[in-house]
């Protein structure tokens, strides 16, 4: 089948489709795959890629999903209109995904029976295999050029101005002439076959356009690990776990660029990789002791091994800051796929009554701010602040405006006493509050020579820090906590409210990386003759804004990606809020939650008399 098979009602798309890619895991995909993305955003079309990878070794499948749109929707829509389909192992699956009339492009080298096929697709064969044996000598080149030529049949099939993809092979390999040649003829030779086999373009098109202003490209990670560098940090203690590992990566990089004094060539900074991740949050609260910005990242497991240390730091009250790029759980879960399945623990994290601040980013754009302001609030709250991702944030690259920093930030120590402070006899107590807000003052170790604070303990003491097991000083420390978390809700990012075009009784909660989804989510509702008020909740603890427009609604649906609908349970819990109001709306496949799903779960829930409750198990 080295023809295109003509079946009927063809999909059609400008700057409006789906295509996916499924590969093996240690290919070279990855790197071809992204290089289609970018070309098209060179066209000046907005895309939406996403990774989806095994957490085992080389071998495995994996997908490459790439949404374009238009309209600049940047959340997952689920289905395809076209597959790439160069993974025998996932064929069956890889097919029944693509919408009826859509595309299915794969390597026609070896002859498939006809029952391997759907008869309402257009199959598009291209004997990738043949090609690269026919020009290629080297197994490897074979394989990774193969990746190349299937990209140029695309740039054909789709019409993306093969110029823009030969600009970015040149930028990739600037310097290496010899992979620069090689690429351009895989690349030749992949759209040539295209054009002398096919009609093109086909039904889906690239059409040239100017939608992506000033935005840029990158993954959350990375702009986390930036944000780090502006958000005054200088020390990192960590250990490896998926999807977090990058973020330290990104922080290294950037510290090299940025954390290394021009005159001696002197670091400024220390990263240590721990021996777990016990180990590392003890450095990371040692540093914040004694005055250093520090972080770790991490997912879900090392959250729970985290746990007595983050109790520590509550209690002693000092400042860290923990990048939780969170993944499918319980256990090890799923380390690959995403969810929103650590509220509970981070909020509660440690035994006893503890309650931490925690920030949800929406994009990369929120991780580099929200992720630089968090060191603020640490200091400020002399307190471990948790930024909430997850690995569709964290590690796909995704449109977002571009960085913005103001050089004249002052950073917030919070509540420091200096040496004169304590030469001139004022009144220092470790946990004395003498303002109201629950946030007493502390000295960095060695600001005095015999005054401040040099130690500090776990157990129950009074205000000025002297070890003593009274109910009375165990309470006036706890409430004075409970002021500090009231503090903290003026402190935090404030939700952002998005009001319907019409009155309506219905709200819409969400966070973090559904807002995508969500934005597009109101326009489908919209269309339906459903309007909804939307809140994204930027912080915990919950703002008075939170209760104010739970009050406002009858009816109010939260949004969020876990089994066990975590942010409404913490909304109930610290809101006293009747769980009768809040319909759960549940996506933890492992999958990003699309709008297609919000839509209709809201849809099907008020087509309901009593609202019934939905989840989702498997899109």
């Amino acid at each position: 089948m080295s023809q295109q098979s003509q079946p009927s009602a063809a999909v059609q798309g400008c700057n409006d489709f789906v295509i996916k890619f499924a590969n093996v895991n240690g290919s070279g995909s990855a790197s071809a795959n992204e290089l289609f993305a970018r070309s098209i955003i060179r066209m000046g079309v907005p895309v939406a890629p996403r990774n989806i990878f095994p957490s085992n070794i080389q071998g495995m499948p994996t997908w490459y999903e790439l949404r374009v749109s238009a309209e600049g929707w940047l959340g997952r829509r689920g289905g395809c209109d076209m597959m790439v389909a160069m993974n025998p192992q996932t064929w069956d699956r890889d097919i029944a995904e693509i919408s009826p009339g859509g595309y299915l492009l794969y390597d026609s080298t070896k002859t498939l029976p006809r029952s391997k096929f759907r008869d309402d697709l257009h199959i598009i064969g291209i004997p990738l295999t043949e090609l690269c044996n026919r020009e290629y000598k080297d197994a490897r080149q074979r394989q990774l050029f193969k990746n190349i030529m299937y990209v140029g049949a695309l740039a054909a099939l789709i019409d993306i101005d093969p110029k823009e993809v030969e600009k970015l092979i040149g930028e990739q390999y600037r310097g290496k002439e010899q992979l620069i040649d090689a690429n351009m003829k895989a690349l030749k030779i992949g759209y040539a076959y295209a054009q002398a086999h096919f009609t093109c373009p086909l039904g889906l098109r690239v059409e040239r356009a100017d939608m992506i202003g000033d935005r840029i490209i990158i993954d959350g990670n990375s702009a986390c690990g930036l944000g780090a560098v502006y958000g005054g940090a200088t020390v990192a203690a960590w250990y490896p776990i998926t999807p977090s590992t990058s973020v330290i990566e990104a922080f290294s990089g950037y510290c090299r660029k940025y954390r290394v004094d021009p005159d001696n060539g002197a670091s400024r900074y220390a990263i240590v990789q721990a021996e777990d991740e016990l180990a590392s949050i003890g450095m990371v609260i040692g540093a914040g002791w004694n005055g250093a910005r520090a972080f770790t990242a991490t997912s879900g497991p090392g959250i729970s091994l985290m746990q007595e240390f983050f109790g520590l730091a509550y209690f002693a009250e000092i400042p860290a800051v923990i990048f939780d790029v969170q993944r499918g759980g319980p256990s090890t879960g799923m380390p690959t796929r995403t969810q929103q399945s650590d509220l509970i623990s981070c909020a509660y994290a440690s035994h006893g009554d503890t309650r931490h601040v925690l920030i949800f980013p929406e994009d990369p754009y929120e991780c580099f701010e929200l992720g630089a302001q968090s060191f603020d609030l640490a200091e400020r709250l002399q307190t471990p602040v948790f930024v909430l991702l997850d690995l569709d944030i964290g590690m796909n690259e995704r449109l977002c405006k571009p960085f913005a920093w103001d050089d004249s930030h002052v950073y917030d120590r919070g509540k420091l006493m200096s040496e004169a402070d304590l030469e001139a006899g004022k009144d220092f107590g470790r946990y004395l509050d003498v303002d109201g807000d629950g946030i007493p003052y502390r000295t960095i170790p060695g600001t005095h020579p015999t005054r401040g604070a040099f130690f500090t303990r776990g157990t129950t003491r009074n205000a000025y820090a002297k070890y003593s097991e009274t109910g009375a000083d165990y309470i006036y420390n706890m409430e004075r906590l409970r002021r500090k978390l009231d503090t903290a809700k003026k402190l935090v990012p404030a939700p952002i409210l998005h009001q319907a075009k019409l009155p309506t009784t219905i709200g819409v909660i969400h966070y973090g990386s559904t807002s995508a989804a969500m934005a597009e989510a109101s326009v489908l509702l919209e269309q339906r003759d459903i309007h909804a008020d939307t809140l994204r909740v930027r912080a915990f603890p919950f703002s008075d804004a939170v209760v104010d427009f739970i009050e406002r609604h009858e009816r109010v649906f939260v949004v969020e990606q876990n089994e066990s609908a975590q942010l409404r349970s913490l909304l109930i819990n610290e809101c006293d809020i009747d769980p009768k109001k809040l319909v759960r709306v549940l996506h933890y496949d492992g999958t990003p939650i699309t709008a297609r799903f919000i839509s209709e779960r809201i849809e099907s829930a008020l087509s309901d008399g009593n609202a019934q409750q939905t989840r989702k198990v498997a899109s």
